[in-house]
């Protein structure tokens, strides 16, 4: 008997949030030495196939969505995205980084790495604050109060996260 199973696979990282990324990064570093094990966990976290249906791919079909998968995998360069939206609510990035508050600097300084992390939510939120005001391309946003909150950073896509990597690393 033939059963139909429909693969979702992710066009670009705008398709794959900061959690997913995570447990495929995780995945990928504990089977760094098993190519096969790797693919295997790319297609699970990316596509959502679990082991099962993974087994009864057809060697075709399998070899198609590695392939996929494998081109996909390039990181493109993205730009910093100034304003991003979380469950309806504007968040803007920190837009004078020279002028940044003491607190804000200290609290990202504390994480050993400025790297996509488990602690890269943490950044991102003090980076991203809701927008007070905005008028044209110019914003404030809310004040540095300490408080972090890096979950609801874990459901914002990936391309979001890159441009804000790239920042800094070409900054």
């Amino acid at each position: 008997m033939k059963k139909t199973i429909e693969i979702t696979m992710p066009e670009s990282w705008a398709d794959v949030t900061l959690e997913k990324y995570l447990a495929l990064q995780q995945d990928l570093e504990t089977y760094k030495e098993d190519e096969e094990a790797q693919v295997a966990f790319m297609i699970h976290h990316l596509c959502g196939i679990d082991a099962k249906q993974l087994k009864s791919l057809s060697k075709a079909s399998y070899d198609i969505i590695k392939d996929n998968l494998q081109n996909f995998l390039d990181i493109p360069k993205v730009e910093l995205q100034r304003i991003i939206n979380i469950d309806g609510i504007e968040y803007g990035f920190e837009p004078n980084l020279s002028k940044i508050s003491y607190g804000a600097y200290a609290d990202i300084t504390k994480y050993d790495t400025l790297t996509i992390d488990d602690n890269w939510s943490k950044i991102m939120s003090i980076l991203y604050r809701p927008v007070e005001r905005k008028h044209g391309d110019n914003y404030s946003i809310k004040v540095y109060d300490g408080k972090i909150d890096g979950d609801k950073f874990n459901k914002v896509k990936m391309d979001i996260h890159f441009g804000t990597l790239f920042f800094f690393v070409h900054l």
